[in-house]
């Protein structure tokens, strides 16, 4: 329940985003921000979310965050102006950033390794998927129907439901580790560092890639992330602990997973407003014209997560990332005076299917092998990397469509036309990543037949076999 809101709360504001602007007064430069301010502290305060549910306890960072999630729907839902709306899609952003990874961790605590934990995880990749999908027909049929508030009012019954439920259905035992000599540096730099970072890649295409403040932002950013290298390297009780990193399949999974989402999450972004701004499809309609990808990725979902526990989670991230791959090219395709059932409906189903074989083996390889407390830091990192792969994806997709669009508008094409190329050349950019994810999980990722065990289990467990 929690993952699916977390995720739909990503793209469900989106389809509101011009109802908001004309009743809340937005400019056209700031209205970004809305969806910005969720992105820049979501992805910003991950890691940190991570370490904290391990040193604090699981259960306790969950229903903290959740809690503020919740109380930051109903002020955003509230919102008389565009400055409250804006700070309160922020603090959904911390609030997501403390769920997020106390509530993959608890997963990986409660279903032991194996074939029981893959499935759990299939369950865990079909929400996530279809939550991206669900938040363009939610925000579309809410809009539409009720008010653009309504896309934040839907936070609050579900987040309580899942609060009231939390004590009942997910452990305490064991959970807190303790918080002594918590390392405050490294906090503050790598939150400042991802913060800024992320601030960067979304902000880019309005402030211009070569202006003082995205080039500011950027060189700043890296200054911190190198520095908190550094301090973690000294610190006594790291917030990341290095070594974490010597684990090959847990290193390259999370290089995987920037070019997973980097590929995925800009395709509802454009096929959204191609299929509104060209075909001229309602709200409704557009987020409808996404249903057969939730559809499929959840169907193949269980599928996944008993071909990972058969093989292995390589050969179907391979396939995965290669499907993608072909899919985004053939939406290329796609045409101003083209038909949904011919040119969009069988490339969105191979889309699912791709989603399917990527999402759960690159979640699994990237939490796989991690110690005992360190599955909050494990699952912290994945959910930073997905994150800024994601931003770093829409990025390249605004830019690239943006530049295609202007080009092909000088050249004397109508505008739907010079629209059309825009997001032809975006949807190829998102192959092209999709492409090298592939190419990544090829040379990198190991190929095993089980999955690593977490040193602290060594003893009780057989090692994994390399293939």
């Amino acid at each position: 329940m929690t993952q699916f809101v977390l995720v739909l709360d990503a793209s469900i504001v989106n389809v509101a985003l011009p109802s908001i602007g004309r009743e809340l007064n937005f400019s056209q430069d700031s209205l970004s921000w809305v969806t910005n301010a969720y992105t820049l502290t979501f992805g910003g305060f991950l890691l940190l979310g991570g370490r904290i549910s391990d040193l604090l306890g699981r259960r306790r960072m969950f229903m903290a965050g959740l809690g503020l999630f919740v109380v930051a729907s109903l002020a955003g839902a509230l919102a008389q102006g565009p400055a409250m709306l804006v700070i309160a899609r922020a603090v959904q952003g911390l609030g997501a950033a403390l769920v997020a990874p106390a509530a993959l961790s608890l997963l990986m605590t409660i279903f032991p390794a194996g074939a029981e934990r893959n499935r759990a995880l299939g369950v865990w990749g079909a929400v996530a998927g279809a939550g991206g999908a669900a938040g363009s027909i939610l925000g579309g049929v809410l809009t539409e129907w009720i008010g653009w508030e309504a896309v934040l009012w839907v936070n609050v019954p579900i987040g309580v439901a899942a609060l009231l439920l939390a004590p009942r259905l997910l452990p305490a035992a064991r959970e807190a580790i303790g918080a002594s000599g918590f390392d405050v540096m490294g906090a503050v730099t790598v939150t400042g560092g991802l913060a800024l970072g992320v601030y960067a890649l979304v902000d880019g295409n309005n402030a211009g890639w070569a202006s003082v403040q995205t080039i500011a932002s950027a060189a700043v950013a890296i200054a911190l992330l190198v520095a908190f290298v550094f301090i973690e390297a000294r610190a006594k009780h790291p917030l990341v602990p290095l070594q974490i990193f010597r684990q090959k399949t847990l290193r390259s999974a999370n290089l995987i997973a920037l070019t997973v989402t980097g590929s995925v999450f800009p395709m509802f972004f454009v096929l959204t407003l191609f299929m509104q701004q060209v075909w001229g499809y309602s709200p409704i309609k557009a987020g409808f014209g996404q249903l057969p990808f939730a559809i499929t990725l959840i169907l193949f979902a269980g599928l996944t997560s008993r071909l990972v526990t058969r093989i292995g989670f390589k050969t179907p991230l391979l396939a995965g990332m290669v499907i993608t791959a072909g899919s985004l090219v053939w939406l290329s395709l796609l045409t101003a005076q083209g038909s949904y059932w011919t040119e969009l409906l069988g490339p969105s189903l191979l889309a699912g299917i791709g989603g399917a074989l990527m999402f759960i083996p690159v979640t699994l390889a990237a939490t796989a092998g991690a110690r005992a407390n360190e599955s909050g830091l494990a699952s912290g990192l994945i959910n930073t990397t997905q994150q800024v792969g994601g931003s770093i994806g829409l990025a390249i997709t605004v830019a690239v469509a943006t530049a295609a669009t202007t080009a092909s508008l000088t050249s004397g094409n109508a505008p739907p036309v010079a629209a059309t190329d825009g997001f032809q050349l975006a949807l190829l950019a998102g192959a092209g990543l999709a492409a090298l994810g592939a190419v990544f999980t090829a040379a990198f990722l190991p190929g095993l037949k089980k999955q690593p065990v977490p040193v602290d289990e060594e003893e009780e467990s057989p090692a994994a076999v390399s293939v």
